[in-house]
């Protein structure tokens, strides 16, 4: 018998396949919290295996990938980008001081082929895993005709928990507390489109290889987000008096630290302060541009930063670096200028603090 959908460019079997490949990894990341297992219409989730809380707040996050994408496709390598989506979504939530439950997944494409769904599936099982997340459930939609057959996209949500009266936030920053920043990976997942512009204008292919890149352009910008959840939730659960989290996304360094801060209050960050890892480097200089006009693209080696109390600085750098994570000061924060000129205050509808980069990269 002919299947109508399968004449329509819809191919269920390979749905199916796809599903195989991946459950095992997928269940990897189910705790006693799971309930019913794999392949429902919906994820359960029992909030009692979360611990006791007497005033319990659920936060939730979504988000992609972007156009990263473009360079997974480009080398057939699928199997990192899991990772990038759990990071953009996960280290959203903890950044509240909230620790991170479950998680579903949906990845929309022309054609469903099993293998390159499983690698996807894969890498955000395993980043779920190292998070301490379950991956609940998820969705692989085909759309032929709207897509081109090899061309997918990937969005993810996630909840976690948090005690009321631990939310993290601008409100409790204080004159003389310090910013820390936690090392990023790379470019993470953020300012690919000018990425693939500075390329472009170069006649660099994604697939050639860039000798000041170390390899092929692709793989080599292809390095997936670093996660930060576990090493933030360990310093959060000792105490280490930490007021407020940004996590350096889309908006760049500036944006993303003054959402974090209150509107009286006011970081000046020293660009001496880091070595600007090879990669910005490189590109700014095939783009023709200073490292100063990406700060609002890219995060420039800062992946997190954490605004803590002086007295814990040091301890905040220490579980960093035990971690593996470079960590360093790059600020301290005080009384908002009285002339707002040359500082950014703010980001995404939030009217927060004060933050300027000042001095030259090294």
């Amino acid at each position: 018998m002919t299947d109508p959908y399968a004449s329509a460019g819809v191919d269920t079997e390979a749905g199916d396949r796809a599903v195989e490949l991946m459950k095992a990894a997928v269940g990897r990341t189910h705790g006693p919290g799971v309930l019913g297992g794999f392949g429902g219409f919906a994820g359960l989730f029992d909030l009692s295996a979360a611990g006791a809380y007497a005033k319990p707040l659920l936060a939730t996050s979504t988000d992609g990938v972007g156009t990263k994408i473009a360079l997974a496709q480009a080398i057939d390598k699928h199997d990192t980008i899991g990772q990038d989506l759990v990071g953009m979504v996960v280290d959203d939530i903890v950044v509240v001081g909230a620790k991170p439950l479950f998680m579903t997944d949906y990845i929309a494409c022309g054609r469903v082929v099993p293998e390159r769904i499983a690698d996807i599936v894969r890498g955000i099982a395993e980043a779920c895993e190292a998070t301490g997340t379950a991956l609940v459930g998820g969705e692989t939609a085909e759309h032929p005709g709207l897509m081109q057959p090899d061309d997918y996209d990937v969005a993810g949500a996630a909840v976690g928990i948090v005690e009321a009266d631990a939310v993290l936030g601008a409100e409790r920053v204080r004159a003389g507390d310090v910013v820390v920043a936690m090392a990023s990976s790379g470019l993470h997942s953020n300012g690919f489109s000018l990425v693939r512009h500075i390329l472009a204008q170069r006649s660099i292919a994604l697939t050639d290889r860039v000798d000041e890149l170390g390899g092929v352009a692709a793989e080599a910008l292809l390095e997936p987000t670093r996660l930060y959840t576990l090493p933030l939730l360990g310093m959060l659960e000792a105490g280490h008096g930490i007021r407020s989290i940004s996590h350096v996304t889309g908006g760049g360094i500036a944006a993303n630290l003054a959402r974090v801060l209150p509107q009286h209050l006011a970081v000046e960050i020293d660009r001496a302060g880091w070595q600007v890892p090879e990669v910005f480097d490189v590109l700014a200089q095939l783009g023709g541009f200073p490292l100063i006009e990406a700060e609002g693209t890219w995060n420039l080696g800062l992946g997190m930063l954490v605004v803590v109390d002086a007295a814990d600085a040091d301890r905040v750098i220490a579980a960093s670096e035990q971690a593996g994570i470079p960590a360093w000061t790059v600020g301290e924060v005080r009384d908002a200028p009285t002339d707002p000129a040359g500082w950014v205050r703010g980001a995404k509808g939030v009217d927060g603090g004060a933050v300027r980069l000042s001095g030259s990269y090294r």
